[in-house]
């Protein structure tokens, strides 16, 4: 789908948005190694949860037939790069989703591969869970995902007894896991979030300790949700340590993703609005955005209402913005905003400066390359920008308007739709439909809000 956006618009009212696709994806892999009937509300409806969950449903024992219903029944379009396995279909609004578990020992043999899609979060939580059953696991992706590096999660599993094969260090995977697992100590190379979960979810089903050393922090959902259930997760400064352990079954309405409120958040300020954004997760370790957006002239107050399986969630609302001042994003903040890079940079290209962020190599390896697709369609928008090595600069002025492409990268989408209601002229947005990877419905939210949307 190909959308014209037109300047001038003015945003008001409140928004709700999809359910956080992190928190998703590791909620749908402890409903299913849960002792128990498990219950998960608000799950989002997007093309990554909906892979994880037809993974699970290939090896999940009672419960298989509600996750193929939950996977297969709440479909969404896809165009290009997304999921290879619900093409085409429309999306109804997922509801809850009731899961009854026989704990990690009841997991069965896959008849077929297990497609991840375009998700690497599927893949790399899913290969932390497969190393601990005695089950041979194929694990496959569509083009994008296939040339995403695999061997940081592929490595310590290894360490840990599993028979872990890469492609080239890509995807496919071939995993001989082992009810045999021994705990280890890892200081990945590269801050992921990704890595230690799938690390944790091998280590409370291995022998001894499990630690995990992070000199630089990432998202803690994965040991949020194991302490709720009652794990012996242990901090101790920059380490984290598990035992094994078996958690029972649980409900939770899963919070909305917070990088998904990030482009209204976004939306708002270059339009001079107020909005209200309810439902939203609260996880300090996902908010480091806000912090940068400050840095930028945007002011946001938030209010924690409530928690879900330690999980805090609440409303955002933006107040006004009368002029954005241009940032600089160090090496050691990009890996707390890497999701938010796309949107920050639709921001930057409105301040009156040039913006730096550092080090974002890792943006690379990404749904597409994002550097490269951010500086492109920038320049496709009427703006500049450049990727230079490792690093983005994306020059103040703003936009004239144009034509770009999302290039099949849900982020793109939503970050040039974004800049798009800031420039001076209209902007059209080829492939807007993959925002509906994490953000289905993104479209139809901004024209709610009031922004001036139109078929080409």
């Amino acid at each position: 789908m190909d959308v014209v956006i037109r300047p001038g618009a003015r945003l008001e009212g409140h928004a709700a948005i999809p359910g956080d696709k992190s928190i998703a994806h590791r909620w749908l892999i402890l409903s299913v190694t849960a002792k128990g009937m498990s219950r998960l509300v608000g799950l989002p409806p997007s093309l990554d949860v909906r892979s994880t969950a037809e993974c699970l449903s290939k090896v999940a024992g009672k419960s298989r037939r509600s996750l193929d219903v939950f996977a297969r029944d709440a479909r969404a379009p896809v165009e290009g790069r997304g999921s290879t396995w619900n093409a085409g279909v429309e999306v109804p609004a997922a509801g809850p989703l009731e899961v009854e578990g026989d704990g990690r020992d009841a997991l069965v043999q896959a008849a077929s591969d297990l497609d991840c899609g375009n998700s690497g979060t599927s893949m790399r939580l899913l290969a932390g869970v497969l190393a601990a059953a005695p089950l041979t696991s194929v694990l496959t992706g569509d083009p994008s995902l296939s040339v995403r590096p695999m061997e940081r999660v592929a490595a310590p599993l290894r360490a840990m007894g599993a028979e872990v094969e890469t492609t080239e260090g890509h995807a496919p995977l071939l995993i001989r896991g082992t009810k045999a697992l021994q705990g280890a100590r890892f200081a990945p190379e590269v801050p992921s979030a990704q890595v230690k979960s799938a690390i944790l979810f091998a280590g409370v089903a291995a022998d001894g300790i499990t630690t995990v050393r992070e000199p630089a922090p990432t998202r803690d959902h994965t040991e949020r949700a194991l302490e709720a259930l009652g794990a012996p997760v242990e901090r101790d400064g920059e380490e984290l340590r598990i035992r094994r352990f078996q958690h029972g079954g649980f409900e939770g309405r899963v919070p909305g993703d917070p990088s998904s409120a990030a482009f209204l958040i976004a939306a708002a300020a270059l339009t001079g609005s107020a909005i209200t954004i309810t439902g939203v997760g609260l996880n300090p370790s996902r908010l480091h955005f806000l912090d940068v957006m400050e840095r930028m002239g945007i002011v946001t107050q938030w209010e924690v209402e409530g928690q879900e399986l330690g999980e805090p969630m609440g409303s955002i609302e933006v107040e006004p913005c009368d002029g954005l001042r241009a940032v600089r994003v160090g090496a050691d903040e990009v890996p707390l905003v890497i999701d938010e890079v796309p949107v920050l940079a639709a921001l930057a290209i409105h301040a009156a400066a040039d913006s730096w962020f550092l080090n974002a190599a890792e943006l690379r390896v990404k749904e597409s390359d994002r550097l490269g697709a951010i500086t492109r369609s920038v320049r496709d928008l009427g703006g500049a920008a450049a990727d230079e090595g490792s690093d983005l600069v994306i020059a103040g002025g703003g936009l004239e308007g144009g034509r770009t492409s999302s290039g099949g990268d849900h982020r793109i989408a939503m970050a040039m739709a974004v800049a798009a209601l800031g420039a001076r002229g209209p902007s059209r947005i080829d492939g807007i439909d993959a925002a509906d990877v994490s953000f289905p419905g993104f479209v139809a939210t901004l024209g709610r809000l009031g922004a001036r949307i139109e078929a080409p």
